[in-house]
């Protein structure tokens, strides 16, 4: 798209009034700049309504160069990118949602968004089997080839995404905000990764800052972008729920993790399972699902167990030990702590990786035993 286009397009989003429910049915209805540029007036407002006439004094007039210096700055350094609906690298997918982003501000790897992906998303306050759980199957898919997408919030999305990069694999992060704004602040090391293998992707301009509605909105582009979406934890008032009702409205699948009945963080995910989503215990479950979708993905199929984890040495090392303060009789996480003085983090992660070994078998209210052979 060449320069005065892109002006057009800006200047169409900045105008009061115009919002992103008129810019989409401008670019599907015309398609082009040009094209709207030549619409008749009775066409404009046959399409907009009483809005035809801000349309028209957009494109008459469109804002000046130095008011969009900042983003037309930033669109000049690598990899930053910015996609309209009507480009024809904007990602298919994305593109067949009722209401896909008009415009997207890309900062990392465009081709990203065209990448087969997994939306992993959940609670901001998991526990630490959750924060495992999302770390763990974003590990498993991305070394099968699949790119993970998340919202880069605290808690569930960033063990997605930070499990992901462990595999080197490809990550993409949808913001509430400008892409150039960071938000939670804490992870911008994060974010920073992100864009080097992966990109933080946003409808909002540059220099947007969190705003409460922003966060349900961009949910759309996360199931949008995605061929499934899997749910780790999540209460049943959670962000995540929205996430997940937008997917299978989209006619995208829906994945959840059970968890205890007693725990909150789980009510949400069994909710969903109650509404027809799929119960997922390994990636493979994600995988048999999505079937014919990933047919054309370069994913391999290896189980589980074939997934060595980064600390898999040292929790190795550990386990032995840690098989003597379980009994057969049900013990929890916080006795454990108390038995072996290791931490909850550490023993949550050996007693997943000794569960997929068979060493042990977990019961109501997040308690252990060990497996009988």
């Amino acid at each position: 798209m060449d320069h005065e286009q892109l002006l057009r397009w800006l200047s169409l989003q900045a105008t009061p009034g115009i919002g992103d429910i008129s810019l989409h049915k401008i670019m599907q209805h015309y398609g082009s700049i040009q094209a709207l540029c030549q619409a008749s007036t009775r066409s404009l407002q046959s399409l907009l309504g009483h809005k035809a006439g801000l349309v028209e004094r957009a494109i008459a007039k469109p804002l000046l160069e130095d008011q969009f210096a900042k983003t037309l700055n930033w669109l000049a350094q690598p990899q930053h990118h910015i996609l309209m609906l009507e480009d024809e690298g904007y990602p298919k997918l994305l593109k067949e949602i009722p209401d896909p982003p008009p415009i997207l501000y890309i900062d990392g790897d465009v081709d990203a968004l065209r990448m087969p992906q997994l939306a992993i998303v959940g609670s901001r306050s998991p526990s630490a089997q959750g924060r495992i759980n999302a770390g763990l199957f974003s590990s498993d898919l991305a070394a099968r080839g699949l790119a993970i997408t998340s919202g880069m919030a605290l808690g569930v999305d960033t063990a997605a995404h930070e499990g992901a990069l462990k595999k080197d694999g490809m990550t993409l992060a949808i913001a509430g905000t400008g892409v150039d704004v960071i938000y939670p602040a804490r992870n911008e090391e994060l974010a920073t990764k992100i864009r080097m293998s992966g990109a933080l992707v946003s409808e909002f301009p540059l220099g947007c800052t969190p705003r409460r509605e922003n966060f349900p909105r961009r949910n759309r582009i996360i199931s949008g972008l995605s061929l499934g979406v899997m749910v780790v934890e999540a209460t049943v008032r959670s962000g995540s729920l929205i996430t997940a009702h937008l997917a299978a409205e989209q006619g995208r699948e829906v994945f959840a993790i059970p968890g205890s009945i007693h725990t909150p963080q789980a009510r949400g995910c069994h909710l969903l399972i109650r509404e027809g989503a799929k119960l997922i215990e390994t990636a493979e479950d994600i995988l048999n699902e999505l079937g014919v979708l990933l047919s054309y993905s370069t994913v391999e199929t290896v189980t589980s167990k074939d997934v060595t984890d980064p600390q898999a040495d040292s929790l190795d090392s550990q386990a032995e030990p840690l098989l003597a303060y379980l009994g057969f009789d049900p013990v929890s996480v916080n006795e454990l702590v108390e038995r072996s003085g290791l931490t909850a983090d550490v023993i949550s992660s050996m007693l997943l990786r000794m569960e997929l070994l068979g060493q042990v078998e977990s019961g109501p209210g997040g308690r252990y035993i060990r497996a009988i052979n």
